[in-house]
């Protein structure tokens, strides 16, 4: 018998809505328990699935991100995140409308919560797009992947999470690959070269999608997954429209429908990701999260004629390597991190 891992009454997240210790009362003598619905059977565990969601969610990420690389520096940054942001809501307000949650995705408990954790993501998203303008796109989203061993290292130390020598080695380790990685973009003249400025960014970014991790983590304590990840495109959104008297650019029509698309995938790929975790656990789906380095291999050689160094591809590994290891010790320690990587992954704010 497949084992059910989801209430179907929150088809898109978690909180169901009940109160903490109400128990329904049992049926009378002469009432028979309704069956299940049949929608349920969409809900049981199947890896296979879960892991395919996941990889079509890292392509789809993947063109994305190869889109803002192609209209970056034609158009400002806020723009560029109001489009992801704007644009992105579209795919997920469908989804939750179909699935009659749309009046509960916007009921919050903590509004300011999911203010920070929108300063926090659209910083980080800001930074991310300003690195893929100045890196090869394999570059910066290999320093990206240290988003979760940073998260480690924050959680022990705002969260005061335990974390025991495994996981802190697994940081060093992965922090020993970064070093690698940023080598090649460190040795330019001055500190304002291009290569330098980018690896920086890209950087910063990891550490600002550390802390958005951290700010979702709190936030599931009490909200549904849809609720942040809706609040999250609303707020950014409203955000990044703030910046339009800076500067914003009037795009032609082909760039337009880039613009748009790149909210779309955007939101196509959120809601990819979301049901990959329904599947399968955690520790099972997040793994296939570095998929994405395939793909922006693949896109960055044959879309921006970008080849990885070896110093690159040698510090992938070493990142990657201690990314899987820390999932694998997260799994062993029975931490269950889906509802956090639900709304947030590494590449991804």
């Amino acid at each position: 018998m497949p084992l059910d891992r989801s209430d179907p009454s929150e088809n898109f997240g978690e909180n169901s809505g009940e109160v903490p210790g109400d128990i329904p009362a049992d049926p009378a003598p002469s009432e028979k328990p309704s069956p299940k619905p049949a929608v349920r059977e969409l809900n049981a565990y199947n890896p296979r699935l879960g892991i395919g969601l996941k990889v079509a969610s890292a392509l789809i990420f993947t063109g994305m991100v190869a889109m803002v690389k192609i209209l970056d520096g034609r158009y400002p940054v806020g723009e560029l995140i109001f489009a992801r942001s704007f644009f992105g809501m579209i795919p997920v307000l469908v989804m939750v409308a179909w699935q009659g949650q749309l009046a509960v995705a916007f009921t919050t408990r903590r509004p300011w919560g999911h203010v920070s954790r929108a300063i926090v993501g659209g910083s980080a998203m800001a930074m991310w797009f300003g690195a893929l303008a100045r890196l090869p796109l394999p570059d910066a989203t290999a320093i990206s992947f240290s988003a979760p061993l940073i998260t480690v290292a924050l959680a022990a130390l705002i969260l005061r999470e335990k974390v025991r020598a495994y996981r802190w080695s697994a940081v060093i380790v992965g922090f020993f690959g970064i070093l690698i990685i940023l080598s090649p973009h460190l040795g330019g003249a001055v500190l304002s070269d291009e290569a330098t400025e980018g690896a920086m960014l890209a950087f910063a970014a990891a550490v600002f999608m550390a802390l958005a991790m951290i700010t979702v983590r709190r936030l599931t304590s009490t909200e549904r997954t849809s609720t942040i990840v809706v609040w999250f495109a609303a707020v950014t959104s409203l955000f990044a429209l703030m910046t339009a008297p800076f500067g914003w650019v009037v795009p032609d029509t082909g760039d337009a429908v880039m613009l748009v698309l790149i909210g779309l995938l955007g939101g196509v790929g959120q809601i990819l990701l979301t049901q990959s975790y329904r599947y399968a656990d955690a520790s099972t789906i997040a793994p296939f999260e570095y998929t994405t380095m395939i793909w922006t291999v693949i896109v960055g050689w044959l879309v921006f004629s970008e080849v990885p160094s070896g110093e690159v591809v040698l510090g992938a590994v070493i990142v990657i390597g201690a990314g899987v290891f820390v999932i694998y010790r997260e799994r062993q320690l029975g931490l269950d991190r889906s509802k956090e990587r639900r709304t947030v992954t590494p590449s991804k704010v």
